[in-house]
């Protein structure tokens, strides 16, 4: 009876916790052609961004994963902002975002590179 007991907890204990769990709800992609770098503004909102963060941001280069950056905790309760150096993203090339919740879920979105301002 303890065991199921124990059991029963563990799994409540899990389903609250992904109840509150969510993916990011939208990432905002620039790229400066002039200076080669990319910006993204992960949108994620939480109530405590030192447990329930953006945990990694993936960078793809026309579908090819050329970054993978691992984050300890998120900036603030509502977004995460990195910036990259990518050198060889050339005008019509695709670039990609991926951000990943640190309890569950990811979110990517895509660019097209233009250089015309």
């Amino acid at each position: 009876m303890k065991r199921k007991a124990i059991f029963l907890f563990t799994v409540i204990s899990f389903l609250s916790g992904m109840v509150y769990a969510h993916p990011p709800s939208d990432i905002k992609i620039t790229f400066d052609p002039d200076t080669k770098i990319l910006h993204a503004v992960i949108y994620h909102n939480t109530s405590n961004p030192i447990n329930h963060y953006i945990k990694k941001v993936d960078v793809g280069l026309n579908g090819k994963e050329i970054i993978e950056h691992q984050i300890s905790r998120e900036d603030n309760n509502e977004t995460q902002t990195v910036s990259y150096l990518i050198p060889d993203a050339k005008d019509c090339n695709s670039l990609s975002v991926e951000g990943y919740c640190s309890i569950s879920g990811k979110l990517k979105k895509e660019i097209t590179v233009s250089a015309k301002k």
